[in-house]
């Protein structure tokens, strides 16, 4: 132990154990899956990131050794651990200079969004001196103006390569590629069977493979086009998954995304419609499904339905309100006519 705290301090790492761990020191080779729950602090305290309440829930970090992950010094230290042990690690700029990308990342994916969304398509090292907003001000801040870090980590799980199934987001770009129609193919016997939130998060992590891929790509480019035609059908039944789970305004954000790009994408047109429809947006939703008939004149009957099923909704809101208000009108007269005869 106080040989591997020696070697960490020489590089700019000082590790301080809270509650030792079990069992024996696993050697860690290259393919092995660490599971930990991890918080990450500025040095007076102040936290910035804990795993445990992320996107409000509380979801451990899992890293495959030596598939080159964004923060390197996480690799580094957790090879220091055993199973049950926590430990803080202060770790200099050198280590953390990084930290705000790879924190916006999980911050997206904990909120369900894409995990680049807010980055710029540049290195990393591009990143850490741009500045762009990231969206938070906390790493704003420390984007500006890089500092040690304090990560707590709770070691939870060490398995060894070959013990567990490869996920999607530690496979070689090649296998990504491979697993994708699978994954889409898995996603839609998930929503046919109505589990439509384990559909979605398999449509979601199939998009955002897709996107890291595409992000080594020039936009505009034929292998970003090929890539972005592969996100799109994926990125449509996700918005359906959205649509049942009342998520109106995601769905407005993505089929807007994909109209601006493919300005004759029927299904983009409907479902926008169809969320527009839902929230309110009488106009733009008749704007859709205009649309939708001009491109594909044989969804006139669908597109006839939801408009007569968004013409019955607003009739009846229609009513509600004017109930509403007869009965805020008897009751401020009542009221009156009660103060004036006492």
């Amino acid at each position: 132990m106080e040989e591997i705290a020696i070697k960490l301090k020489a590089d700019g790492i000082i590790k301080k154990e809270i509650s030792s761990g079990k069992g024996e020191f696993s050697t860690f080779p290259d393919g092995t899956k660490v599971k930990f729950h991890f918080r990450t602090s500025l040095c007076d305290g102040t936290v910035l990131d804990d795993s445990r309440t992320m996107g409000g829930q509380s979801k451990p970090m899992e890293l495959i050794l030596g598939k080159k992950f964004k923060l390197p010094v996480w690799e580094q230290v957790v090879t220091t651990m055993r199973e049950g042990e926590v430990a803080d690690f202060t770790c200099d700029v050198k280590h953390t200079a990084i930290y705000p990308t790879v924190s916006l990342s999980l911050r997206n994916i904990s909120r369900g969004k894409d995990p680049l969304d807010g980055q710029r398509h540049c290195c990393g090292i591009a990143q850490v001196h741009s500045h762009h907003s990231m969206g938070y001000p906390d790493l704003d801040k420390l984007q500006t103006n890089p500092q040690p870090l304090v990560f707590t980590l709770e070691m939870l799980q060490i398995l060894p390569p070959g013990s567990f199934q490869m996920e999607i987001w530690a496979m070689t770009d090649e296998e990504k590629l491979g697993a994708i129609p699978q994954i889409h193919e898995n996603g839609n016997s998930l929503f046919k069977s109505g589990d439509i939130t384990a559909a979605a998060e398999k449509y979601y992590s199939a998009i955002a493979c897709l996107k890291s891929l595409q992000m080594k790509e020039q936009p505009g480019d034929e292998s970003w086009i090929k890539l972005d035609l592969l996100i799109t059908p994926l990125l449509l039944n996700y918005c359906q998954c959205k649509y049942l789970q009342g998520q109106y305004y995601e769905i407005l954000d993505h089929c807007s995304s994909i109209i601006n790009k493919y300005d004759d994408n029927v299904k983009a047109y409907f479902k926008r419609g169809k969320a527009h429809a839902a929230v309110w947006n009488e106009a733009e939703a008749r704007a859709d499904f205009a649309t939708v008939v001009d491109l594909d004149p044989t969804l006139e009957s669908s597109v006839t339905k939801e408009l007569r099923a968004m013409e019955e909704r607003i009739r009846k809101k229609e009513k509600e309100e004017k109930g509403r208000y007869k009965n805020l009108f008897t009751y401020s007269s009542k009221a009156s006519a009660a103060a004036t005869t006492g």
